[in-house]
């Protein structure tokens, strides 16, 4: 397969599985289900390019070290997700995109959160394309080097801060004498979104380790997530109305860094 086609092939696993999904919010009446989808057609795409690709010796460890690395965490989140929103219904986030776009939002849904999701897994899965693509062309990628090292420290890092992150969280509401107060312990009290830096450096080291396999023209993949993250559907999305219905994380804002980790200011 050509390697043209292989990437095509994973856009669409990745639709198809929102397809399936989609029709299983219908039943539910509940689109917050793509959350604990999101990881899993990275999952899938993963796996896709690895078949796709072949397994010759010469770029077997780094097609594993990528399959390893997405595995944990993709099963990671998507696990974490489902647990957290078990019994909840739906997001108040897709509770608003539903009010907007009723009438036939069980219909929109579909192109407006499930194939919307997939097409960005998709985008920004290109590293993961990028470091097994080698592998389908004549010319090998070489052994792994200094590049998939810092690549995996650095999903390391991030995969600390996401995991760490949500595991203090999920303790922190659990005790009703937190009920109503802001977290700012461990990991939150560096920066306000553990979890969203953590996805952040995730995905830059999925891109030195493609980097280090020649693909630099994935670099759209992490600009991609580093802008949904910072500005879109991250950061932004989640504060925008939180101080209206939280005021003392006001204060929680002005001592401390929203995205990249820091100590708090006094």
């Amino acid at each position: 397969m050509s390697a043209t086609g292989l990437y095509l092939e994973g856009l669409a696993a990745a639709a198809a599985l929102g397809l399936l999904t989609w029709g299983l919010s219908l039943k539910l009446r509940n689109v917050s289900i793509v959350d604990s989808l999101w990881s899993l057609m990275f999952l899938l795409q993963a796996w896709i390019y690895a078949t796709g690709a072949g397994t010759a010796a010469a770029h077997g460890t780094r097609t594993g070290l990528v399959l390893v690395l997405v595995t944990l965490w993709a099963l990671r989140l998507s696990g974490y997700i489902t647990w957290r929103n078990w019994g909840h219904g739906e997001d108040r986030r897709y509770q608003a995109i539903r009010a907007r776009n009723e009438p036939g939002f069980a219909f929109k849904s579909l192109y407006l959160v499930f194939l919307l999701q997939a097409v960005l897994a998709w985008i920004i899965a290109l590293p993961l394309f990028g470091a097994m693509r080698p592998a389908a062309e004549a010319a090998g990628p070489g052994p792994i080097g200094a590049l998939d090292i810092a690549g995996a420290a650095l999903w390391l890092l991030g995969f600390l801060f996401e995991a760490g992150g949500d595991w203090q969280l999920s303790r922190f509401k659990a005790q009703s004498a937190n009920q109503g107060k802001v977290m700012d312990r461990g990991f939150w009290r560096l920066t306000r979104h553990p979890n969203y830096f953590g996805e952040f450096c995730t995905w830059w080291g999925f891109y030195l380790i493609a980097l280090s396999a020649g693909a630099w023209w994935s670099l759209p993949g992490p600009l991609l997530i580093s802008v949904l993250l910072m500005r879109v559907s991250g950061v932004t999305l989640l504060e925008q109305d939180i101080g209206e219905r939280r005021p003392e994380y006001a204060e929680y804002i002005r001592r401390t860094n929203a995205f990249f980790p820091g100590p708090p200011r006094r």
